[in-house]
C-alpha cells in the first residue's frame, strides 16, 4: 500500500497523544508511568504575557513560526545561527553545535552516495524572516537506497508547554513557575535522518542530535542512532551496538548501558507491544555536566553513523531476496510509520512548533504495508524478529 492522505488522516488523530514511558519486566514489555525528573533552577527571569479576560482567553500565536513562514532560499547563508535572536544563552555553543552538524550533513551525504552508486542528494535551502531556516537533502529513487535523508535545522520561538513536553522526557519541569498558557521561548538546532534501503536485508537506519535553550538560561543535549532490519544477522548488530559502545565507553562507562536501554524504553510502538527495530543508544535532558562534554559526546556518536551502519549496506545490498521478504519489510516499514506517527517525539515537536512540513515527514519511507492480521510463522525467521522486538537483547 502506498502512503497517500491517509498519512494526513493518522497525523490528525494521533500525533498530539502524550506519551507514556515504557518499562521492561520480566524481559517483556509493560507501560509504567513516566517520572518526572529534576530540572536546574532557571536563572533568568521569563518573558512577561499579558493575559487576555478568562471569557476570551485564547493561546498567543506563536513568535517568528508558521506553517509559511519558510522562504525557500538558492543558497543557505553561512550560518543560521545569530546573536540577536531567540532568548538570551550560550551563543558560543549554538554556533559551535550548527557547525558540527553542517559537517556532518556534508560527510554523511557524501559516504551514503558513495555507497549506492547512483543516486545523489538534492538540497533544499529555506530561512525565517525573524531567524533560523535549514537545509534539507534528500536522495530518492537510488540503486541501493529508495529514501535517504539529512534534514538540518536551526529554530527560534516560543512554543505552547505541551510541545515542550513532547520535545523532552522532563518537559513539565522545563516550563516549571510558567502560568498556564503562557509560550515558552526556544532556541534548537538539530541534525536528524533516516535511510531506507530497498534490499530486505539492508536495515534502515535513523539518527538525531540536537541541543536546545529555552528562556532562563536551561540547556540540553539529546538525540542517538538506532536501527531498523527486517530480519536479524547478529553479526550486523554486534557490529552496530559495539561501534557505539566503544563511543559511549570513551566519555562514560556507564554510558551505553544507560542509553541502549533508554533506546529500548523509547522506541516502543505501544499499540502493537513490540520495539520499532533493534534499537542502538538513545539519550536526553543530558545537562549533568561540563557543555563541552556533553558536545564532545554528540560529535563522536555523530561522527560515527558511517562507521556503524556503511558496512552492514556495503554488505547485503546485492543480497538476492524473494518477493514474500520484500513484502516482510514493507510490513516493518508500517510499523516504522507507525511509531513516527504517534509516538516520536521529534514529529509532535515538529507538527507542535509550526515546522516546515516536507522535512518532519522525510523520515517516512515512499512504500509501506499493512496486511489485516499477518502473523508470520511459528519459527520463522520473521517470527524471531518479532520476538527480538518483544523481548530486547543485549548483542554486546
Amino acid at each position: 500500500m502506498r502512503l497517500t492522505f491517509l498519512l494526513f488522516l493518522a497525523v490528525s488523530a494521533h500525533s498530539f497523544v502524550p506519551q507514556a514511558r515504557v518499562a521492561f519486566r520480566g524481559g517483556s514489555l509493560d507501560a509504567a508511568p513516566a517520572k518526572a525528573g529534576k530540572s536546574k533552577k532557571a536563572t533568568k527571569g521569563k518573558v512577561a504575557t499579558k493575559e487576555a479576560p478568562p471569557a476570551e482567553k485564547k493561546e498567543a500565536p506563536p513568535v517568528h513560526l508558521g506553517w509559511d513562514s519558510h522562504k525557500p532560499v538558492e543558497e543557505a547563508p553561512s550560518t543560521l545561527v545569530r546573536p540577536e535572536d531567540g532568548p538570551e544563552g550560550n551563543y558560543p555553543m549554538r554556533a559551535k553545535f550548527e557547525k558540527m552538524c553542517r559537517d556532518a550533513q556534508i560527510a554523511i551525504t557524501k559516504a551514503i552516495e558513495e555507497i549506492d552508486g547512483e543516486g545523489k542528494f538534492q538540497e533544499d535551502c529555506w530561512t525565517r524572516a525573524n531567524g533560523g531556516g535549514g537545509m534539507s537533502r534528500v536522495l530518492s529513487g537510488g540503486k541501493v537506497f529508495e529514501k535517504a535523508g539529512v534534514n538540518l535545522s536551526v529554530v527560534y520561538g516560543s512554543m505552547p508547554q505541551e510541545a515542550l513536553q513532547a520535545a523532552t522526557e522532563r518537559g513539565v519541569d522545563r516550563a516549571k513557575g510558567m502560568k498556564p498558557g503562557e509560550r515558552v521561548p526556544f532556541f534548537a538546532c538539530g541534525l536528524s535522518s533516516v535511510m531506507h534501503p530497498k534490499n530486505p536485508f539492508c536495515p534502515t537506519m535513523h539518527f538525531n542530535y540536537r541541543y536546545f535553550e529555552t528562556d532562563g538560561g536551561v540547556w540540553w543535549f539529546g538525540g542517538g542512532t538506532d536501527i531498523t532490519p527486517s530480519y536479524i544477522d547478529e553479526e550486523d548488530m554486534k557490529h552496530f551496538h559495539g561501534t557505539y559502545k566503544e563511543v559511549c565507553d570513551k566519555h562514560d562507562p556507564k554510558y551505553y548501558q544507560e542509553f541502549k536501554e533508554w533506546a529500548d524504553r523509547y522506541f516502543v510502538i505501544q499499540h502493537r507491544n513490540e520495539t520499532r527495530g533493534l534499537g542502538g543508544i538513545f539519550f536526553d535532558d543530558q545537562n549533568d555536566r561540563d557543555p563541552e562534554a556533553h558536545f564532545a559526546f554528540s560529535e563522536e556518536a555523530l561522527n560515527s553513523v558511517i562507521k556503524a551502519y556503511g558496512p552492514i549496506i556495503e554488505k547485503h545490498k546485492n543480497d538476492e531476496f524473494t518477493q514474500e521478504q520484500k513484502e516482510w519489510q514493507l510490513m516493518r516499514r508500517g510499523r516504522y510509520v507507525e511509531f513516527n506517527l504517534v509516538y516520536d517525539r521529534g514529529t509532535v515537536f515538529g507538527l507542535k512548533t509550526g515546522g516546515r512540513i516536507e522535512s518532519i515527514l522525510m523520515s517516512l519511507p515512499e512504500t509501506a504495508r499493512w496486511e489485516y492480521n499477518a502473523q508470520p510463522k511459528e519459527g520463522s525467521p520473521e517470527a524471531e524478529f518479532i520476538d527480538a522486538c518483544r523481548h530486547p537483547r543485549n548483542w554486546v
